[in-house]
């Protein structure tokens, strides 16, 4: 019998799991100020959830939200979706610097909790939320959307599994992302608010490092932190990068920037290559250059040679199907509450002692 990383003939197998019984999951939204706020609720309805609540200080991006979730009723404060005992989840894509406090708050009143990522802006806030899930038994989860979200992530974990690749021993990871300078708002180019930029859409590739090695924890060997071509905002990075040390042995580079082209014709060039000890996988999750502009293609060189898989509707995304199983019957399958803020743990760290470059 030939090795699994001999031969390429594996195929993704779409999840199995089922949606939680109709009624038994009742959910809020409370705080949209990242379009996240839009797949965690979509995902977590698809698995069976009630939007009941939505809650935002700006009433047009409430009436936005409910253009896409009708059955959501506008609470008329924050206080009204806490004390609602039927609502057992509430989801947040508040402002960083905000959805660590809300999370407590959350907790205080025995509701599970689902944030955006990046979940905290401080160590103070990781720490206040790692005593409140030891004190309280909820789940504080963290949408980590460039894995969660993405099929040829979850192919890629199977194939890792099967042995395709051999060990993983080193995961590169690119991020980069459209600024749309015009639209933003002025929190997002201050340093507070948002935790900057290797903390915020750096979470997502020290998340995907952590998962995809199988290591429990790492050092930051390096960072750096930048602000390469937009003088007029000083606060604001642009451009961030991160070398890490795995506690398994394993390595992790990631570069993550604000200068996505124009001419891309979507948000970013995602992309994520996972190298083995025999074999290596390169995700390119949501363009394939010159290609139709499709995402959602991995491809896979071992030593039984080299393949492209489309894999878009080939998997999907059994997280929201687990977190809901999760709320609703006590468990922990979706993701262990130590992963999720690890992963917020070292893109934090990486942040504070990140070099500081100015052009």
């Amino acid at each position: 019998m030939p090795k699994p990383s001999e031969h390429t003939n594996f195929e993704p197998v779409h999840h199995e799991e089922s949606a939680v019984e109709e009624g038994t999951l009742t959910m809020a939204a409370a705080g949209l100020e990242h379009g996240h706020i839009y797949g965690m609720c979509h995902g977590m309805k698809s698995a069976g959830a009630t939007v009941k609540w939505v809650w935002d200080k700006d009433p047009e991006k409430v009436r936005a939200f409910q253009q896409s979730f009708p059955e959501a009723k506008e609470a008329e404060s924050l206080s009204q979706v806490l004390q609602d005992k039927g609502v057992q989840l509430v989801a947040s894509a508040a402002i960083p610097a905000e959805r660590g406090p809300l999370g407590l708050k959350v907790m205080d009143h025995g509701k599970h909790y689902f944030s955006a990522k990046a979940p905290f802006t401080t160590l103070e806030q990781l720490q206040q939320a790692e005593e409140k899930t030891k004190a309280t038994g909820l789940n504080w989860a963290v949408f980590y959307s460039e894995r969660l979200q993405v099929e040829c992530a979850g192919f890629a974990e199977q194939l890792i599994n099967e042995g395709a690749i051999g060990e993983v021993i080193q995961v590169l990871g690119t991020g980069p992302h459209r600024l749309n300078i015009a639209s933003r708002p002025e929190w997002f180019f201050q340093k507070e608010p948002t935790g900057g930029i290797v903390c915020d859409i750096g979470s997502h590739q020290i998340e995907q490092f952590l998962w995809f090695s199988g290591a429990r924890d790492a050092e930051v060997l390096s960072s750096t932190a930048a602000n390469m071509a937009h003088p007029e905002h000083p606060e604001f990075e642009d451009y961030g990068d991160a070398h890490l040390r795995g506690d398994n042995g394993a390595v992790h580079y990631f570069r993550v920037d604000w200068f996505t082209p124009d001419g891309l014709s979507n948000w970013g060039d995602g992309r994520t290559i996972i190298l083995g000890t025999e074999g290596y996988i390169e995700l390119r999750k949501y363009v394939d250059l010159t290609d139709s502009a499709r995402g959602e293609r991995l491809y896979l060189v071992n030593q039984g040679g080299e393949r492209k898989y489309d894999v878009e509707g080939k998997v999907g995304f059994p997280y929201f199907f687990r977190l809901a199983k999760d709320v609703v019957h006590g468990t922990v399958t979706a993701m262990p509450q130590e992963h999720a803020f690890k992963a917020a743990e070292l893109s934090l760290k990486a942040q504070k002692q990140a070099i500081k470059i100015k052009r």
